[in-house]
C-alpha cells in the first residue's frame, strides 16, 4: 500500500486532487527520473491537506526523449499537452487499450 493510499483511507476516501496521488505519483515515476519523481510526488503528498484547496493538477514531463512510431487513438497511452519549452502535462489516456 502506497504512502498517497495510507492518506486517503485517513481522509476517509476523499482526495483533494484529480488525479489522485498514488495515479499522479506512478504517472510521474513512469515518465520523469527517480529524483525528479520523488520531489514531485512527496511535495503532492505534503500538499494534501485542508491546508490547501486541491484541484486538477497534472504531473509534468519535464524532457520529451522519443517519438511514436504509431499513433492511432488506441496506441496512445498519455497525451501530452504543452505547458514550458520542453514541458508537458501528462494526460491518460482512457481509451488507451495496451
Amino acid at each position: 500500500m502506497a504512502l498517497s493510499e495510507v492518506f486517503t483511507l485517513i481522509g476517509f476516501g476523499s482526495c483533494r486532487y484529480y488525479p489522485t496521488c498514488s495515479e499522479y505519483a506512478r504517472l510521474n515515476f513512469e515518465n520523469n527520473s527517480i529524483s525528479s519523481a520523488f520531489y514531485h510526488s512527496l511535495t503532492r503528498i505534503l500538499r494534501c491537506n485542508q491546508l490547501f484547496d486541491g484541484g486538477i493538477e497534472h504531473p509534468l514531463l519535464y524532457n520529451l526523449e522519443c517519438k511514436p512510431a504509431k499513433l492511432e487513438v488506441g496506441t496512445i497511452k498519455y497525451w501530452l499537452v504543452p505547458d514550458k519549452k520542453n514541458h508537458y502535462y501528462i494526460i491518460k489516456n482512457f481509451s488507451y487499450k495496451g
